[in-house]
């Protein structure tokens, strides 16, 4: 044990977990995933220039991400692959943290462990892992934050807790840059931090000017961001927008995050046995209140909200993974009825589990606690206010263009040691193996989702070459959104359209294509495209003569197919 606690073994474990999965993902394909591909060309110009430019397309400052993402290119040369390689380190030493800060959270290494596993090893963090989105950075900006505000509660002398707000407020800063809404950790995390320790003088003076000169740095970050030509200017609160859309988003999400973390909810699956005449009662009105707000949702909203998981369909979907219900002609199904059925039953019955434990509240274990003894009081009170302040910022958000699934990454983050540490003082650890199986399953859908996505980019890819040396130029063809926007800025050093910041003396274009149509960019207006990429031979204009591109998909013995589709059909 002193040689486990002395190498931290079980963490370390966690991060080459995550590390092991990439090697059996076979995660490469040249060419954009949802919105990396306009972020790694940027990454390319600051290796090639050393300097940073935007290029019309997101929001994220990317910050030190492009410096990594460069410093990759240094070392392994320009490649979609080695820049996205740069997130699957800072997602394996994330792994690492995570663990880590459980202990510090009171929890014990057994279950540390299995939660993090849960969380790194769920196909919504595999897929994100592998790619070149913000999402990953900006998780580790928060979960450093949260690991330097525990080591803070915890240290034994003033100086060693005004170390660590310090460090969490410097790391937050620098690692926040990536994703602005990780910035949170320096505007509400240390506060609450700083409250908790508002009693002693010293501390409470030190963590507030920390914490000032952190806000100080946020300031000057966003005024250079405003100066920069090409940027899209994100807006802290967005006052116009449908509430009912808020509601219509946020519901599916809740219903989704037990799913997301399905090792960790199917624990509380035997509290439904406990005291089952009123638990029974509290299951089938929460049961009764989801279908019955799921199916009023289904009435009122535009969009169809599934009945099954996953709920979202952004990166976790029944077709897979991210891109695959983007082309023309029905994709192929991976989650099958039975099988959506089945995460279901699992997903909201430990949902339900979970509830019938907080109203049925069992004598807590002594001896199954962690090494470090933090009070409740302490952590509910450090990671409430930072979900609430999280939430509020994505409601308007969400009642404008909707939420995604990857937004949950950190709520989920937050709400782990909560979920375990109530687990773990209800004293059941036989049913702990129950959840390490359950995460060998979760990582195996995980493995086999990202590999069948990128199986499915590389077939983009190679229709894109068939083509291409047919003698049709790219800007004649469109392959799907991502692969038409990096054409567009393989030709141009920026994208325009409403919303983009222009330099002076330049008006944005007064409309911006759909994101399906090809080269949805400046070019769009000169952009005639001939070709396109279907699941269906017969889509749009009907067949083109080049052959189809197989692509695998496991476990299912028949492969993908897309095909090359005339964009209209020939004349007569």
């Amino acid at each position: 044990m002193q040689l486990i606690r002395r190498f931290r073994i079980p963490a370390l474990f966690c991060a080459l977990c995550v590390l092991l999965c990439a090697l059996l993902r076979r995660p490469y394909a040249e060419m954009g995933i949802s919105d990396d591909g306009p972020y790694i060309l940027m990454a390319r110009h600051l290796a090639d220039t050393g300097h940073i430019a935007y290029n019309g397309w997101g929001a994220p400052m990317l910050g030190w991400q492009l410096y990594l993402g460069a410093a990759f290119i240094k070392l392994f040369g320009f490649s979609f692959t080695s820049v996205r390689m740069s997130t699957l380190l800072v997602a394996a030493v994330t792994a690492w943290l995570m663990q880590r800060t459980l202990v510090l959270a009171g929890i014990n290494e057994r279950y540390a462990t299995l939660g993090t596993l849960a969380f790194v090893l769920s196909p919504l963090y595999l897929l994100l892992s592998v790619t070149y989105m913000t999402d990953i950075t900006g998780l580790f900006g928060v979960a450093i934050c949260f690991y330097g505000c525990l080591r803070a509660l915890q240290a034994s002398t003033e100086g060693a807790t005004i170390f660590w707000l310090c460090f969490a407020v410097t790391t937050n800063a620098i690692f926040g840059t990536s994703r602005q809404i990780a910035w949170l950790g320096i505007l509400v995390m240390v506060p609450s931090t700083l409250w908790l320790l508002r009693f002693r003088r010293s501390i409470l003076w030190a963590g507030s000017a920390a914490t000032s000169a952190g806000v100080l740095f946020i300031f000057g970050c966003m005024e250079w961001l405003k100066q920069q030509p090409y940027t899209i200017p994100e807006h802290l609160i967005i006052h116009r927008g449908d509430k009912f859309n808020s509601l219509a988003s946020f519901f599916p999400a809740a219903l989704e995050a037990p799913f997301l973390l399905l090792p960790i909810a199917i624990l509380f699956l035997p509290e439904l046995g406990r005291d089952r005449r009123r638990t029974l009662k509290a299951a089938l009105a929460a049961l009764s209140a989801c279908i019955l707000a799921l199916l009023a949702l289904r009435l009122i909203h535009a969009h169809a909200i599934p009945l099954l998981e996953p709920y979202m369909g952004d990166w976790v979907t029944k077709y897979g993974g991210y891109g695959s219900s983007y082309l023309p002609g029905a994709a192929p199904t991976f989650l099958h009825t039975a099988m959506r059925l089945l995460l279901t039953i699992a997903s909201l019955g430990g949902f339900l589990g979970l509830i019938a434990s907080l109203l049925h509240p069992r004598q807590a274990c002594s001896c199954s606690g962690g090494s470090r003894n933090l009070p409740w009081r302490g952590l509910v009170l450090l990671v409430t206010p930072f979900a609430v302040a999280y939430t509020l910022l994505l409601l308007p958000r969400a009642s404008n263009a909707g939420i995604y699934d990857r937004y949950l990454l950190v709520l989920l983050l937050i709400a782990l040691p909560c979920l375990l540490r109530h687990y773990q003082e209800r004293a059941l650890p036989r049913l702990s193996a129950v959840g390490a199986m359950t995460v060998c399953i979760m990582a195996g859908y995980g493995i086999v989702t990202v590999r069948d996505m990128f199986s499915f980019y590389r077939a983009r890819v190679a229709l894109a070459a068939e083509v291409r040396a047919a003698g049709v130029p790219d800007a004649s063809a469109s392959y799907g959104w991502e692969y038409d926007y990096v054409t567009a800025l393989r030709h141009s050093d920026h994208l325009n359209g409403p919303g983009v910041r222009m330099p002076p003396k330049t008006e944005a274009p007064k409309s911006l294509p759909r994101a399906g149509s090809p080269m949805g960019s400046h070019l769009a207006a000169q952009s005639h495209p001939l070709y396109g990429v279907s699941f269906d031979p017969n889509a749009l204009g009907g067949p083109a003569p080049f052959a189809p591109v197989h692509y695998s998909r496991w476990p299912y013995r028949t492969p993908g197919t897309l095909y090359v589709v005339r964009y209209l059909p020939p004349k007569t």
